[in-house]
């Protein structure tokens, strides 16, 4: 038992589960990019986990490269104003990108990150998250790649956080909320 599972109110999904999920992802991404050499673009801090599996997991040549974003701070709420902390190391004019997300919740970070990207000419731009939450959106989104919608609540694990805590467990569990309340 993970010393810090005492703060989990019920784990939502399993590690067999995520592994599962992001194999299947890893397939089929693999089948839509075969041709094209694809930049995964990993959405930092949160999706560094889900990134290094899912690279594992592909079986097409493709790069990696990161930006970070900041909508959270410490609270549990988005703040709804994105910032750009860290840009890609890359210039992207032509390429196939793959944004990789932890986690969708209002869908505002990733709208944002989406036109900032669009300008810059890709070949093609798509998303692939690990997480939905469709309950909470407030922007019209398509997201190409989904591993799970799940309902409202506060998810850590599996490279999710809570101030910085919790990244480590290999599954995705419900935070209490009296650990943040």
């Amino acid at each position: 038992m993970h010393p810090m599972t005492h703060d989990v109110a019920r784990v939502l999904i399993s590690e067999g589960d995520v592994q599962r999920r992001v194999a299947e992802l890893g397939a089929q991404l693999s089948a839509d990019y075969q041709d094209s050499n694809p930049l995964l673009v990993c959405v930092l801090k949160g999706g560094y986990v889900f990134l290094a599996d899912l690279t594992r997991a592909l079986t097409i040549r493709h790069g990696v490269d990161f930006m970070a974003v900041s909508s959270y701070g410490n609270a549990t709420e988005s703040s709804g104003v994105v910032r750009i902390l860290k840009d890609l190391d890359r210039d992207i004019t032509g390429r196939h990108v793959l944004i990789v997300e932890d986690i969708i919740d209002t869908g505002r970070t990733i709208t944002y990150l989406m036109d900032n990207l669009r300008v810059r000419q890709p070949a093609s731009l798509r998303i692939c998250t690990l997480l939905s939450k469709p309950s909470r959106r407030e922007v019209d989104l398509d997201i190409d790649y989904i591993g799970f919608e799940i309902p409202n609540g506060f998810v850590i694990g599996y490279g999710l956080d809570y101030a910085e805590n919790y990244r480590n467990l290999p599954f995705i569990g419900v935070l209490k909320p009296e650990v943040y309340s």
